[in-house]
């Protein structure tokens, strides 16, 4: 009787991993270890688990495999987090997004549906909403016009849910998430990005630096992804963020305030990938799952920058 988390060596799966450790649950973790971004990073992830988590190494699309790790572990519920990340490197690879994100979903759903977990949960994305001017953004809405690939190929996978839901009674839950970030995040993301340059004075490549952004500090995402775990309750879509939008410039100038230095920003134009606002409602959160984000950004940016300043002995 395990959970399966795929994408466990990454950044929410590894801290979701270690949370349900705590916790006293038995984990499996499923990671082919893409090179994205360092392997290196997410092997030392997967080591700072130490032996209590079973680990294989493998992708989510071979079903062979995927078939042995629910037989052999009797696997009662999926954290299904793995996919390829990056809406702007989506764009120049929309054949790879849709066989990895939405074809490996549609993987994971049939094993889980034919071994009768209780509950899968799959990981989805803010950037489903596209370019839209109703905000907050609220699940009701139809997502029909996303800007990439990557999103694309989320909400492709919400739909599979949908009719796995219909035809074989698949509890799924679509989790949205919001721009998770903090200690140990991912490198190609925005908050350690802008550590970086700040600290190695290099400048910081900004398109419209009044485009907002909801942040999500990890603590509250993985609390929200446990109480969804818990609670299977036949197909939902449920917004996870933190609720508070804030501009490109004041994200910056947050940790010019904390870090010292004034940024170097290089103005480029907008991708058309890119959505104006990223804006959560998170209502629907709150009341099935008990979600109460706590971490406001400045916060959480603070507790980034202090991780990041023990990492480098600054």
């Amino acid at each position: 009787m395990a959970i399966l988390i795929t994408g466990g060596a990454g950044f929410i799966g590894n801290n979701l991993a270690a949370s349900l450790l705590k916790r006293g649950e038995s984990v499996v973790i499923l990671d082919n270890f893409d090179d994205y971004y360092d392997v290196a990073i997410k092997r030392a992830n997967i080591a700072a688990l130490g032996d209590a988590t079973a680990v294989v190494e493998g992708d989510i699309r071979n079903s062979a495999l995927v078939d042995r790790i629910f037989q052999e572990h009797k696997i009662t519920r999926v954290a299904h987090l793995a996919g390829l990340a990056g809406v702007r490197y989506s764009v120049e690879n929309g054949p790879l997004y849709a066989d990895v994100n939405t074809h490996g979903s549609v993987v994971m759903m049939d094993a889980a549906r034919r071994y009768n977990v209780e509950n899968f949960i799959q990981a989805s994305t803010s950037s489903v909403y596209g370019q839209t001017d109703r905000v907050p953004f609220v699940e009701e809405d139809a997502p029909d016009q996303p800007l990439a690939p990557y999103p694309a190929s989320k909400r492709s996978a919400e739909l599979y849910g949908y009719s796995y839901n219909n035809l074989f009674g698949l509890n799924f839950t679509a989790l949205r998430f919001f721009n998770v970030y903090g200690p140990n995040g991912r490198p190609d993301m925005m908050p350690l990005k802008v550590i970086e340059a700040l600290v190695h004075d290099k400048p910081i490549t900004l398109y419209d630096g009044e485009l907002r952004r909801d942040w999500t500090y990890i603590d509250d995402l993985v609390n929200g992804v446990v109480a969804a775990l818990e609670r299977p309750n036949g197909y939902q879509i449920i917004n996870m963020g933190y609720g508070s939008p804030v501009s490109l410039n004041d994200f910056i100038h947050t940790y010019e305030t904390l870090i010292g230095k004034t940024a170097i920003r290089q103005s480029v134009p907008t991708p058309a990938s890119e959505p104006r606002i990223l804006y959560c409602n998170n209502s629907r959160a709150r009341e099935r799952l008990g979600f109460d984000p706590k971490v406001p950004l400045e916060e959480g940016l603070k507790r980034t920058w202090m991780w990041y300043k023990s990492c480098h002995n600054l």
